[in-house]
């Protein structure tokens, strides 16, 4: 209690003998706060146009979208300055450390400048993309987020590691905790530490990339992002399924996406009372009608009269469309599907369906509206 009350009176002590200097300066340093906090938009606007002014002379468009990742660390700038001169301006008459105060700047200017650096490496950035159609790299989908998530780790990293430095800390004793606290957190963690390193590998060996479909034993869909520790697949049921990496890195997995062409094979089946020139004729103009399609692929096309079937004369169809999106693949097979009941209509030929005929050695009876007796074998009557 002696403690606060002491407190208290250099504080009014403080006050009565520097009563109209310190309240001057605490109005100027209140007017230059408020000055930075009303037109923080004003000159942060300011500062970005005549930085991209500046950027604008240059050949590419990657260095104005990089200005433009500063936009809000710019504007937050203003408030710390705001702050800041005011603070610096009352100074040494209110028992303000200014050592203090330099060091609390440089070490928001770092995490600002740390924050502008993070909005470039988004997973989507405009920067990537620029740089991709600039320099012509065929960058695999797939990479773009390991490589953002990678290098927003080392941003962050160096920002902490520079910061401290900042206040003296010593760096070494940092990184030494890291590294036990880091070993102390695999060993009770070995699943997590699985799951990024079959990350990593999924990402150099690219089995799959982002939009491609895929299968597995357990699950088929779209890869829609894939993580340090798992792969986000939606399946064509619209569910989104988090699958760990270290599960894709032990099955075998189908890439549908991969393949040039898609497979479309089957039985047509004929009744057993089509001619021989009428099945000859439907398979010249469907092999025909397959290799004029705009969607079927040419290199391979089979149609035959494969075999007599238990109940039809059956023709083989063999033969792939050029898309393997599954959407256009069905359009595809279906407008197939359609000229091929066109030619069977055109030619009078019937499909046939599964049937059964029962024979009889002896002779049946049956008793008709009148009861009289019927043979089936010649309807006659039986008196």
């Amino acid at each position: 209690m002696k403690t606060t009350m002491e407190t208290i009176n250099v504080f009014i002590t403080f006050f009565s003998e520097n009563s109209y200097k310190h309240t001057k300066s605490l109005g100027i340093a209140l007017i230059i706060f408020l000055a930075f906090l009303f037109l923080r938009k004003f000159l942060a606007k300011r500062v970005l146009n005549i930085m991209l002014k500046i950027t604008s002379k240059t050949k590419t468009d990657m260095d104005e979208k990089a200005v433009m990742g500063f936009q809000k660390p710019i504007r937050v700038l203003f408030v710390v300055l705001g702050i800041y001169f005011p603070l610096r301006y009352l100074g040494y008459d209110f028992h303000i450390n200014i050592v203090f105060i330099n060091k609390c700047l440089s070490s928001i200017i770092i995490i600002l400048i740390s924050w502008g650096l993070y909005n470039l490496t988004g997973e989507y950035s405009v920067l990537y993309e620029e740089m991709r159609d600039k320099f012509g790299l065929k960058v695999d989908k797939l990479l773009f987020p390991f490589v953002s998530k990678s290098l927003r780790v080392v941003i962050v990293a160096f920002a902490i590691t520079i910061v401290l430095a900042e206040w003296d800390i010593n760096i070494q004793m940092f990184v030494t905790g890291l590294g036990l606290g880091g070993l102390a957190i695999s060993l009770a963690a070995k699943d997590a530490a699985a799951n990024i390193i079959a990350g990593i590998v999924i990402i150099i060996e690219k089995p799959f990339s982002i939009g491609d479909w895929i299968a597995t034993s357990e699950i088929e869909g779209t890869v829609e992002d894939i993580s340090f520790r798992s792969t986000v697949i939606r399946k064509f049921g619209n569910e989104l399924v988090t699958v760990p990496n270290s599960s894709l890195t032990t099955v075998p997995i189908t890439n549908f996406s991969k393949r040039g062409k898609r497979r479309i094979t089957f039985n047509l089946g004929l009744t057993y009372s089509t001619p021989k020139e009428k099945i000859e004729t439907c398979v010249a103009k469907i092999k025909n009608m397959l290799e004029e399609h705009p969607d079927v692929h040419k290199e391979t096309i089979f149609v035959t009269f494969d075999k007599f079937n238990d109940s039809s004369l059956d023709l083989f169809l063999y033969f792939f469309t050029k898309t393997t999106v599954w959407g256009e693949y069905l359009k595809v097979k279906e407008d197939i599907n359609l000229k091929i009941m066109e030619i069977l209509q055109q030619e009078g030929v019937s499909i046939a369906f599964p049937s059964t005929s029962i024979y009889f050695e002896n002779k049946l009876l049956y008793e008709n509206k009148d009861g009289i007796l019927i043979n089936t074998n010649n309807n006659k009557s039986i008196n």
